[in-house]
């Protein structure tokens, strides 16, 4: 089921010179992880802003094209009525925090209680998201006194905690150590279990390979390419265009280019074991990778 559907969309800032957004056209089916990769200041955060409806409603310029999301055309549909269907994680946890409440459980639940849920259904949701997000322990302390990546979970909790369809989260881990920053993702891979769609702007390439199912490049305000992890972070034109590769894509091609047999560039992990471990079986390989290249 198509839930997002943009038609040739350019979009101008009523400060820009230029248009921000370029003929972009994308769909997006429900029930799966998409990432937005490419370089800074090339469009991402102003087409998550497009999709959840904050341009044209808070956001003014020049809108061109067709934006439809949930059936509804986000040009004729107020952000109340996509509020309970849409949500959105900043890159900047400081700015999400709500700053009126007394504490992060009060937090968690502000979405909630703002939908009018009943305060049975709140308590008990509150509980749940913060078992989930592993924040039991922050539960009674000052959300604005919290670090930033603590911040940053909380932020996304609460949005959880709301249960939207879509989640729109632009760059998570951009303030969380390694630990947090899987346990973000364990959520992310949760939330397509549970069917939600997620729309991620992210630069830790090696998580998006992992869990995206399609991913865009943008640059320049367009779409340049699109494709499965395995289609797109193989190529050299992605890394050309402002993207990182995976560092296991990049070792591969470094054989290659030193004469190894490489016929599979991996993505992930799990298949640059086996990459070597072929080489290695062949008599192909060299010292530093641990294994012995055959004359």
């Amino acid at each position: 089921m198509e839930i997002v559907h943009l038609e040739n969309i350019s979009y101008k800032y009523p400060t820009s010179k230029e248009a921000v957004l370029k003929n972009i056209s994308l769909s997006l089916e429900a029930g799966k992880v998409y990432a937005l990769i490419g370089e800074n200041g090339g469009g991402k955060s102003t087409l998550c802003s497009l999709i959840r409806g904050f341009i044209p409603h808070v956001f003014k310029g020049d809108l061109e094209g067709k934006a439809v999301v949930f059936e509804k055309d986000i040009v004729k549909t107020s952000l109340g009525e996509f509020a309970d269907m849409i949500g959105y994680v900043a890159q900047n946890p400081f700015t999400q925090i709500t700053g009126t409440t007394e504490s992060v459980y009060e937090e968690v639940g502000y979405g909630l209680e703002s939908l009018g849920k009943k305060r049975e259904e709140i308590l008990e949701t509150i509980d749940q998201v913060l078992e989930i997000f592993h924040i039991e322990d922050l539960a009674e302390k000052k959300p604005n006194e919290l670090s930033g990546g603590q911040k940053q979970k909380v932020a996304l909790a609460s949005v959880y905690a709301m249960n939207p369809d879509l989640f729109i989260i632009d760059e998570p881990t951009s303030q969380l150590d390694p630990v947090g920053t899987n346990e973000i993702f364990s959520i992310v891979s949760q939330l397509k279990e549970f069917g939600k769609t997620v729309l991620l702007v992210e630069n830790k390439i090696e998580l998006v390979a992992q869990y995206a199912d399609e991913i865009f490049l943008v640059k320049d305000g367009k779409i340049i390419d699109h494709g499965t992890p395995t289609d797109l972070l193989t190529k050299k034109s992605t890394a050309e265009n402002g993207s990182f590769l995976p560092q296991f894509t990049m070792l591969a091609w470094k054989l290659h280019e030193e004469g190894f047999p490489i016929d599979v560039y991996p993505v992930l992990q799990e298949e640059a074991v086996e990459m070597v471990s072929k080489l290695r079986m062949q008599g192909n390989g060299g010292d530093r990778f641990g294994i012995h290249r055959s004359e």
